[in-house]
């Protein structure tokens, strides 16, 4: 018996049906939101969409924010923002990390002895 591994978080694996149960949310709602630029899942060939499980946590940060008061608009305003820092934080930390890859690297003067 051959066991797959586990999708990736960004994979696209479930349906809009799918997707929408296991947040609670209506299928008009996930192109809704589609359509105004919050979430953009994964297309198969014949164009079918495909949430993954990012997708997932998205909507639910949506849910969240629908709950706190926020229109779509500035839904939309805040997860770029969000996006936009997490990238920048991946750029910190891979830059941060190079200095210690180069001084790993680097051959270590031999002591003379005394």
């Amino acid at each position: 018996m051959s066991s797959r591994p586990a999708p990736h978080s960004d994979e696209g694996v479930y349906g809009i049906t799918v997707a929408a149960g296991l947040v609670g949310m209506e299928v008009q709602s996930l192109r809704l939101y589609e359509s105004r630029g919050l979430l953009k899942p994964d297309r198969t060939s014949g164009g079918t969409r495909r949430y993954s499980a990012d997708d997932l946590t998205r909507l639910r940060r949506i849910a969240d924010l629908i709950a706190e008061g926020v229109n779509l608009t500035g839904i939309r305003m805040l997860l770029e923002l969000q996006d936009e820092n997490r990238r920048l934080r991946g750029q910190l930390d891979q830059q941060s990390r190079r200095p210690l890859d180069r001084q790993a690297s680097r051959p270590t003067a031999a002591r003379r002895p005394r």
